[in-house]
């Protein structure tokens, strides 16, 4: 079994990433990946420049672990992978990458929507964005409240 779980604060190589973690599994039937970065274009305030994610120390590092072990304990999987960026970041970097692996696909979806719907929503991150010239601080969306909700 495959666990890796990281919080960075440099840029991170997604595709070499995904394929160390696959190479190490081929016993898995599936493998899902969610890769999030900074969108180029329209935010709300307008064309994103830049994109801040802030981090405390001692809680998100652990948070994420006790995820991992409960998505872990959830699913049979034979590897997750959850890598989270902090700092600053432009548009096209990478921000987060979570994959899972299993014998069969529905775990491997499953695991890594459960994984991400809890990255989104239990916001360990303070996250805000520059457009125009301007940081302005960015909320936790409706739609990421309900999507949480669903796991309950």
């Amino acid at each position: 079994m495959t666990v890796r779980i990281q919080l960075l604060t440099e840029p991170f190589d997604a595709a070499d990433t995904l394929r160390t973690f696959t190479d190490a599994l081929p016993e898995a039937g599936g493998v899902v990946s969610f890769l999030g970065q900074v969108r180029a274009g329209g935010g709300p305030g307008g064309d994103v420049e830049a994109l801040e994610l802030r981090h405390y120390e001692p809680l998100t590092l652990p948070a994420m672990q006790a995820l991992g072990e409960r998505v872990m304990g959830r699913w049979t999987l034979d590897g997750l992978v959850i890598v989270h960026r902090s700092g600053t970041m432009l548009p096209g970097e990478p921000i987060v990458l979570v994959a899972a692996a299993a014998r069969h696909r529905r775990d491997a979806f499953a695991a890594a929507d459960f994984t991400m719907d809890h990255l989104k929503s239990e916001s360990w991150f303070w996250k805000r964005e520059k457009a125009a010239g301007a940081w302005r601080w960015i909320e936790p969306r409706e739609q990421d409240i309900e999507d949480l909700a669903r796991w309950l």
